[in-house]
Protein backbone atom coordinates (compact mmCIF):
# COMPACT_ATOMS: atom_id res chain seq x y z
CA UNK A 1 0.00 0.00 0.00
CA UNK A 2 2.72 2.38 1.02
CA UNK A 3 5.49 1.24 -0.49
CA UNK A 4 6.86 3.40 -2.35
CA UNK A 5 7.21 5.84 0.65
CA UNK A 6 9.54 3.11 2.25
CA UNK A 7 12.24 2.47 3.57
CA UNK A 8 12.03 5.46 5.70
CA UNK A 9 15.11 7.08 6.59
CA UNK A 10 16.16 6.48 10.02
CA UNK A 11 15.24 10.13 10.74
CA UNK A 12 11.69 10.00 9.79
CA UNK A 13 11.61 6.56 11.68
CA UNK A 14 12.28 7.90 14.99
CA UNK A 15 11.06 11.37 14.29
CA UNK A 16 7.35 9.03 13.57
CA UNK A 17 8.36 7.11 16.80
CA UNK A 18 8.86 9.98 18.80
CA UNK A 19 5.27 11.50 17.59
CA UNK A 20 3.18 8.49 19.42
CA UNK A 21 2.41 11.16 22.29
CA UNK A 22 2.26 14.97 20.95
CA UNK A 23 5.67 16.68 20.96
CA UNK A 24 7.62 19.90 20.05
CA UNK A 25 10.73 20.08 17.95
CA UNK A 26 13.41 20.39 20.53
CA UNK A 27 11.67 17.82 22.26
CA UNK A 28 11.77 14.94 19.40
CA UNK A 29 15.80 16.12 19.11
CA UNK A 30 15.76 15.01 22.78
CA UNK A 31 13.88 12.02 22.84
CA UNK A 32 15.87 10.74 19.58
CA UNK A 33 19.45 10.78 21.70
CA UNK A 34 17.76 9.52 24.47
CA UNK A 35 16.20 6.77 22.68
CA UNK A 36 19.69 5.99 20.53
CA UNK A 37 22.08 6.78 23.36
CA UNK A 38 22.86 9.83 21.47
CA UNK A 39 23.92 7.71 17.99
CA UNK A 40 21.66 9.57 16.70
CA UNK A 41 21.34 13.64 16.36
CA UNK A 42 19.17 15.73 14.16
CA UNK A 43 20.33 19.22 13.50
CA UNK A 44 17.69 22.07 13.40
CA UNK A 45 17.40 21.90 9.72
CA UNK A 46 17.20 18.06 9.22
CA UNK A 47 14.20 18.05 11.85
CA UNK A 48 12.29 21.14 10.63
CA UNK A 49 12.42 19.84 6.66
CA UNK A 50 11.13 16.05 7.51
CA UNK A 51 8.29 18.01 10.10
CA UNK A 52 7.55 19.86 7.01
CA UNK A 53 7.87 16.71 4.39
CA UNK A 54 5.78 14.50 6.82
CA UNK A 55 2.84 17.34 7.37
CA UNK A 56 3.26 17.48 3.55
CA UNK A 57 2.22 13.91 2.95
CA UNK A 58 -0.37 13.59 6.10
CA UNK A 59 1.85 11.44 8.04
CA UNK A 60 2.03 13.76 11.17
CA UNK A 61 -0.61 17.18 12.12
CA UNK A 62 0.22 19.95 13.90
CA UNK A 63 -1.26 19.18 17.82
CA UNK A 64 -0.74 22.64 19.13
CA UNK A 65 0.52 25.68 18.87
CA UNK A 66 2.01 28.03 22.00
CA UNK A 67 0.14 31.02 21.26
CA UNK A 68 2.26 33.38 23.48
CA UNK A 69 5.55 32.52 21.84
CA UNK A 70 4.24 31.20 18.34
CA UNK A 71 7.39 29.50 18.18
CA UNK A 72 6.46 26.13 20.22
CA UNK A 73 4.89 23.96 17.84
CA UNK A 74 3.87 19.93 18.81
CA UNK A 75 2.80 17.78 16.13
CA UNK A 76 1.79 14.34 16.64
CA UNK A 77 1.34 10.87 14.13
CA UNK A 78 -1.87 10.80 12.04
CA UNK A 79 -3.59 7.63 11.08
CA UNK A 80 -1.72 7.66 8.00
CA UNK A 81 1.47 8.05 9.86
CA UNK A 82 0.93 4.63 11.94
CA UNK A 83 0.30 2.86 8.87
CA UNK A 84 3.42 3.76 7.69
CA UNK A 85 5.34 2.99 10.59
CA UNK A 86 3.79 -0.44 11.06
CA UNK A 87 4.85 -0.55 7.60
CA UNK A 88 8.25 -0.12 8.36
CA UNK A 89 8.36 -1.99 11.69
CA UNK A 90 7.77 -5.43 9.81
CA UNK A 91 9.89 -5.02 6.61
CA UNK A 92 12.90 -3.93 9.43
CA UNK A 93 11.35 -7.26 11.27
CA UNK A 94 11.58 -9.41 8.50
CA UNK A 95 15.00 -8.07 7.55
CA UNK A 96 16.13 -9.09 11.13
CA UNK A 97 14.21 -12.28 10.53
CA UNK A 98 15.96 -13.26 7.92
CA UNK A 99 19.71 -12.46 8.92
CA UNK A 100 19.09 -14.42 12.08
CA UNK A 101 18.14 -17.61 9.66
CA UNK A 102 21.38 -16.93 7.93
CA UNK A 103 23.27 -17.57 11.18
CA UNK A 104 21.59 -20.73 11.65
Amino acid sequence: MYEKDLPLTEAFFYILLTLRAPNHGYGIIQEIERMTNGRVTLGAGTLYGALSTMQKRGWIKLYHIDTESRRKKEYVITATGKEIFESERRRLAELLENAKRMEE
